[in-house]
């Protein structure tokens, strides 16, 4: 058993009203529970974090490497752009990570393309709104597993 977690950046807890044109319908608790229902599905442990604090977030991050936490599933949303803290954070732990957007970051503006993290991730998912965690939830249960397909590059 595995300890899994998500961790959604700031404003992500406005999901289900705020711009759904962007951001889709779901709200951040509809979303949650379908990634717990995945991760024990296949019997790992299921944590979720949303923060509008860079720091809460940093400090999540340095806890996971204590806890032990074997995958993190990380849409840093507007940190996306500014946070090196939690970029060094992250790498520091050494835990894999999925980037994950709702959006497609590279059909919006400009600043929005740049990320602290895609070159550091193991993979990044982007425009396939509530969906892109679940497909990221269902690699990192793979790769927790030890069942990810051959790389190919």
């Amino acid at each position: 058993m595995a300890k899994l977690l998500v961790l959604h950046g700031p404003n992500l807890n406005l999901l289900g009203g705020r711009e759904p044109e962007h951001y889709g319908a779901d709200t951040l608790d509809a979303i949650n529970a379908r990634l717990r229902a995945l991760a024990e599905r296949a019997g790992h442990d299921f944590a979720a974090l949303q923060s509008n604090a860079e720091h809460e977030l940093v400090a999540a991050v340095q806890q996971a490497g204590r806890d032990g936490v074997a995958f993190i599933v990380l849409n840093p949303a507007a940190f996306t752009h500014t946070s090196v803290a939690l970029r060094d954070a992250m790498l520091a732990i050494g835990v894999p990570f999925i980037e994950v957007h709702l959006s497609n970051v590279h059909d919006r503006e400009a600043f929005r393309r740049q990320s602290f993290f895609s070159d550091v991730a193991e993979g990044v998912i982007t425009g396939l709104g509530a969906r892109g965690y679940e497909y990221a939830l269902t690699e990192a249960i793979r790769r927790v597993d030890g069942t990810q397909a051959d790389r190919t590059d």
